[in-house]
């Protein structure tokens, strides 16, 4: 919860990361919140009431989790809405003239949001979420320490880009309402 919190604020991108880890995080405890406080939060430098805060927050989304059916796989509906979110972003980012160096960037990415799509499951997917999906993919290899091609690498590197400027770019049309025409 205290991260989330953090990245919210300053980083979307690493937030949505974040919840889809911790989503995994809960599943790969059963969806069981004695487990989670005993065999996870527990492992955290927190004060009592902090561990308390952490296992309500877990709490709630097992809850979510249960009711909105992403028990074994997918996303909450808190983050869908935040993918849709950066979605639309997206989009009118690109139908602007006013964000070039976006549009240059996107296109660099483009071959690659392809190539993900044709070996992926999900044809249907957003090009903004195959970008976070091969982000997370990438985060879980690291995770497993397995090896990651150079030109896995090279895609994500460029990928990562695209999403910084989109994080940048969500960020100040928070701040500010950005003027797209």
């Amino acid at each position: 919860m205290f991260i989330a919190q953090k990245l919210r604020k300053k980083n979307i991108a690493e937030y949505l990361l974040y919840m889809w880890q911790v989503e995994d995080t809960i599943r790969a405890f059963g969806c069981s919140l004695p487990r989670i406080r005993r065999e996870y939060i527990e492992r955290f430098d927190y004060t009592d009431e902090q561990k308390e805060e952490e296992a309500d927050w877990f709490g709630n989304l097992i809850r979510m989790m249960n009711q909105e059916g992403c028990r074994d796989s997918g996303h909450l509906q808190i983050n869908k809405v935040t993918m849709q979110q950066l979605e639309e972003l997206h989009a009118q980012l690109l139908q602007s003239s006013k964000f070039p160096f976006y549009n240059s960037e996107y296109y660099k990415v483009l071959p690659f949001i392809v190539e993900l799509r044709n070996r992926g499951a999900n044809k249907e997917e957003n090009e903004v979420e195959t970008c976070f999906n091969s982000l997370y993919g990438v985060m879980m290899l690291r995770l497993q320490k397995k090896e990651i091609s150079p030109d896995t690498m090279h895609a994500v590197k460029e990928i990562s880009t695209l999403v910084g400027m989109l994080n940048d770019y969500y960020l100040k049309d928070k701040q500010e309402p950005l003027e797209f025409e």
